[in-house]
């Protein structure tokens, strides 16, 4: 009998290939552009700023967290946040996970990484 490492796919070699639990949803192709990431890896905040005029407010505003799964739809784009409480901004999310989004916010006159919990978030656009 083989010895078998505690660790791998569960179900042994009959289960299909791993596929891991990130990329784009539904089979959806990525993106047509490389994520910024700079020369040691490091990502890298967007070379322009955002448009000038602030998009308008979506009628609906959830109830609850924003979902994961909608705001993804926004990763490497310009989106505008509406949060709960405070003004709203201009966001360049890079990761979503199942509770909070991080990415370049911008402060007025350059881009600055920070994170939001999604629970913040009243409503979002992205272009």
């Amino acid at each position: 009998m083989a010895f078998m490492p505690p660790f791998g796919p569960p179900g042994g070699p009959q289960t299909p290939p791993f596929t891991p639990p990130f990329g784009p949803p539904g089979g959806q192709q990525p993106p047509s552009f490389a994520p910024p990431f700079g020369p040691q890896g490091g990502l890298q905040p967007p070379a322009a700023p955002p448009p000038l005029n602030v998009p308008p407010r979506p009628l609906t505003a959830a109830t609850f967290a924003i979902d994961p799964g909608a705001i993804s739809g926004c990763l490497f784009r310009n989106t505008y946040i509406w949060p709960r409480r405070g003004p709203g901004f201009w966001f360049f999310p890079v990761f979503v996970g199942r509770t909070s989004v991080a990415g370049f916010r911008w402060n007025g006159r350059f881009w600055m990484f920070s994170g939001f919990d999604l629970r913040s978030i009243e409503s979002f656009t992205c272009f």
